[in-house]
């Protein structure tokens, strides 16, 4: 949610990004007519509210003889200030859901365009040629089944499509993988967090993920509440209804969860092994900051992430996603692309957000500042999302021989180990 008087101040800026999102400049219109009102509405009822504190005061001194008659008349002005309070809560809930369809604003120089526009910003490392090395790469599905690291079918037997175990060295994997990316997030000063993966409507409107994401959501009914697509929700939501003292700030933590995604609008889209499923594991950074310093926070996450894949040796790309691509809360988007073998092709692995002051106002998280209380700006980075991290180890560090090299960063995690071997 933005800040609301910038319906009246800046509804030209407001339209601009809009248009830039690809959104209609329609809802811009209807907050501005729908503020009007509100505001409309606020000063009648305080005019009605005024009149009838004094005529409390006259009742209070009136004569015997002149009582009755302003008794009488007291009657009909709580009437109107009743029917004036019932008009500017209409008036206000209008309003302010208006206000929350209101994707947060991106940045002047976010670039424009939608999912295929995402600007390359900077490419690290450079992909093997397996050609020149004499063998052809194997996708994940199949070292992984080489490994007995990853059983889809199985996956599939107990929970249905897009679901897997990870078995044996898989397993290993992933573990391994969640300490590494802990103990460099410790380093970094970022605090752990293990964040509960059901969370109230509160915490998921709060954080804009009721929204356009909201048919990937999964719902409990029966509990009223919402598995988390990412901890970020939890996160998020940690410190609403507070006031933080400025002095801590900024707060960074970092969480591991279970994500669960209903990928409700990816039908047909990457149905192959564990890049696209229903369930995963991910080591999540959580930033609570001052607005001004949230966009050298937000680049700094960004190295946060390019550390730790250029330490798995992983070749990448950074892309700044455009405006119609952004989710409802960001303001600017870095993802960090990954190369994948066994695709051909650099894919998503990790991204990190600048939701500005945004789900802080819509989750009532401010501070208390030399000039005064007013919202923090939050941020959220993807240090590993484990399903895509394992495919990208395990199809780039693929050998001729079917073993698999470990990155020396990994090999601690792993009880000394260098190389995977295939299971005879």
């Amino acid at each position: 949610m933005i800040d609301p008087k910038r319906i009246r101040t800046d509804a030209d800026q407001l339209k601009s990004a809009q248009q830039r999102r690809g959104e209609s400049t329609q809802l811009i219109d209807e907050l501005v007519e729908a503020d009007e009102s509100r505001r409309q509405a606020i000063a009648c009822f305080e005019s009605v509210r005024a009149q009838q504190k004094t005529l409390g005061k006259e009742i209070s001194q009136a004569s015997a003889d002149s009582r009755p008659a302003l008794l009488a008349q007291a009657k009909e002005v709580a009437a109107t200030v009743k029917e004036a309070e019932g008009g500017l809560s209409v008036a206000e809930e209008r309003f302010t859901q208006l206000l929350k369809l209101l994707p947060n604003p991106v940045f002047d120089d976010v670039p424009t365009g939608g999912e295929d526009d995402a600007v390359v910003v900077e490419t690290i490392g450079q992909p093997r040629d397996f050609a020149a090395e004499g063998f052809t790469p194997l996708d994940h599905e199949e070292i992984g089944r080489r490994l007995r690291a990853i059983d889809l079918e199985r996956g599939a037997k107990v929970s249905g499509s897009r679901f897997y175990f990870l078995t044996g060295i898989g397993a290993e994997l992933e573990l391994a993988l969640t300490q590494f990316a802990l103990a460099q997030a410790l380093a970094w000063g970022f605090r752990p967090m293990l964040p509960p993966a059901l969370v109230k409507p509160s915490a998921m409107e709060g954080t804009g993920f009721l929204g356009q994401a909201a048919q990937d959501v999964y719902y409990l009914p029966a509990d009223d509440l919402y598995l988390v697509g990412t901890s970020e929700v939890a996160l998020a939501a940690y410190h609403s209804d507070e006031i933080l003292d400025a002095a801590d700030l900024p707060l960074r933590y970092v969480g591991y969860s279970p994500c669960f995604r209903r990928e409700a609008g990816s039908y047909g889209q990457d149905t192959k092994g564990i890049f696209r499923v229903h369930w995963f594991d991910k080591v999540e950074m959580f930033v609570y900051c001052a607005p001004e310093v949230s966009q050298a926070e937000h680049l700094q996450l960004l190295e946060y992430e390019k550390a730790f894949l250029t330490a798995l040796e992983l070749p990448f790309q950074v892309l700044e996603v455009a405006a119609g691509d952004l989710g409802l809360s960001a303001a600017r988007k870095y993802d960090c692309y990954a190369w994948f073998p066994g695709q051909n092709k650099y894919r998503e692995v990790t991204s990190t957000s600048n939701c500005t002051e945004f789900q802080a106002r819509r989750l009532g998280i401010r501070a208390r500042y030399d000039s005064g209380v007013a919202p923090v700006a939050t941020l959220n980075g993807t240090l590993c999302a484990m399903t895509r991290t394992i495919i990208a180890l395990l199809e780039n560090h693929q050998q001729a021989d079917g073993s698999v090299r470990v990155p020396t960063a990994l090999q601690p995690y792993l009880g000394g180990r260098t190389v995977l071997e295939p299971v005879v």
